[in-house]
């Protein structure tokens, strides 16, 4: 018997990339492969009725699904309504950490499974913290944009002026995940002393990398801070004008996590007091960045457009996480990253 699959890919996971993950995890099963292309990173995702982060229409997902039992997808959407015009589905696979994009209490309604993709940018994004970090650190920033119109800013070269190193310089992660813990271990073989707030992780895991300590020492002690904290009700504007504040003068704050951690109002009066040297920022409160955001003229400011992400190996990666889950079902295994 042949099972339908709808792989919903976008200009990042490509639908071809999905459906030839999918034939090599099904192995010998029988599939028919439906292929449906999002405008995403072109067009960009938002909310789709009550999901979140989301590509395409619900009308677009109702007529692709139609007899199909499987879905796997980056941000395509599952709603309430697509999942009662479609009563073929059984498992949706969305190649993504944060499964926001899927209703995942309808899903349980329905008896639809729905897989998250853990850990497929850990190693990307923390490459990328990395290298805000570092451009943050060493002014790079407005240094490369007023070479690029042709203004020699040797004057970073004056001692009030220069960047930081890392060998020998404290540095504090709000957060020891997947992406925190890589970058740890980055800046420990760098010579940096890394501290960690995080009142989840395990003691033994930072034996001989790092020191676990309570924020507001974190903030007190650190010339660098990076963020790496998941957004919860207890985090969601943890780093806002008196944690700031707490952090000495010409010090560094790095966001490749979620723009909802930060009070940015509070970073740019930093920035342009001169309290901050520098800022790394991958993520905001609004995206795209508006036009008239302040951000944008922000000295010691370093900004992509929330790329951190975005490898090839990830979308390779990203494709096969939701491929093994399908290979699970049809094969009667238990999945391995349901999240309903």
């Amino acid at each position: 018997m042949t099972t339908t699959v709808l792989a919903a890919g976008n200009h990042f996971i490509r639908p071809a990339l999905f459906a030839a993950a999918v034939r090599e995890a099904a192995g010998d099963t029988p599939l028919e492969i439906r292929e449906l292309q999002f405008g995403w990173p072109h067009t960009p995702f938002g909310p789709v009725a009550e999901v979140t982060e989301a590509s395409g229409t619900e009308d677009e997902m109702i007529a692709a699904l139609q007899g199909a039992e499987i879905c796997v997808t980056e941000h395509g959407p599952l709603t309430a309504r697509i999942l009662d015009h479609c009563p073929d589905l059984k498992l949706f696979c969305t190649s993504r950490g944060g499964p926001v994009n899927a209703n995942l209490e309808a899903a349980a309604r329905h008896g639809v499974a729905v897989c998250n993709a853990p850990g497929r940018n850990a190693t990307a994004t923390a490459e990328h913290t990395l290298t805000l970090l570092l451009a943050a650190a060493r002014g790079v920033g407005d240094t490369h944009t007023a070479l690029r119109r042709g203004v020699w800013r040797g004057d970073y070269y004056d001692y009030d002026s220069c960047g930081i190193e890392i060998a020998g310089t404290t540095i504090g992660l709000i957060g020891f995940g997947a992406i925190g813990s890589r970058v740890a271990t980055v800046l420990h073989a760098m010579g940096a002393h890394v501290l960690v707030h995080d009142p989840y992780v395990r003691p033994d895991a930072l034996a001989g990398l790092a020191e676990q300590v309570p924020l507001p020492e974190l903030l007190r002690r650190s010339r660098i801070v990076s963020l790496h904290a998941r957004v919860t009700d207890e985090t969601t504007g943890m780093i806002g004008r008196a944690e700031i504040a707490a952090m000495p003068r010409g010090s560094v704050l790095v966001n490749c996590a979620r723009g909802a951690l930060l009070d940015y109002d509070a970073l740019c009066d930093a920035l342009e007091t001169g309290h901050l040297a520098g800022a790394g920022l991958d993520v905001y409160p609004e995206e795209p960045v508006p036009a008239h955001s302040r951000l944008l003229t922000a000295p010691g400011a370093v900004l992509t457009p929330h790329i951190a992400g975005g490898s090839r190996q990830v979308a390779h990666k990203a494709a096969a996480l939701a491929a093994a889950e399908v290979g699970r079902y049809l094969r009667g295994e238990p999945l391995r990253h349901r999240v309903n």
